[in-house]
């Protein structure tokens, strides 16, 4: 599995929705649910979140790579679990 990271706020409703979403998508394929994702508010970690490109959040970052960013769909939060299921390369 690839490392998934969440740039977030506590009091964001689009990151209240995106967790939803996860959860969703977790209980509906078990191979999502074995992904775990480390959640980081920006108040709280600012010298993490000065150190990534980005703008708003929710912000996904596969392997240190944005995938996803601000207004949160089903869809797009599957494409970043899906990736993070994607087998590295070598």
């Amino acid at each position: 599995m690839k490392k998934v990271l969440m740039m977030m706020l506590a009091d964001c409703p689009h990151c209240k929705r995106a967790n939803q979403m996860i959860e969703e998508l977790q209980s509906e394929n078990p191979k999502y649910a074995a992904i775990e994702i480390q959640r980081e508010d920006e108040e709280k970690n600012t010298a993490l979140a000065d150190s990534l490109d980005y703008y708003y959040v929710p912000c996904f970052f596969v392997d240190g790579e944005k995938l996803m960013e601000g207004v949160p769909s089903k869809e797009k939060i599957e494409m970043v679990l899906q990736a993070a299921c994607e087998k590295e390369e070598r």
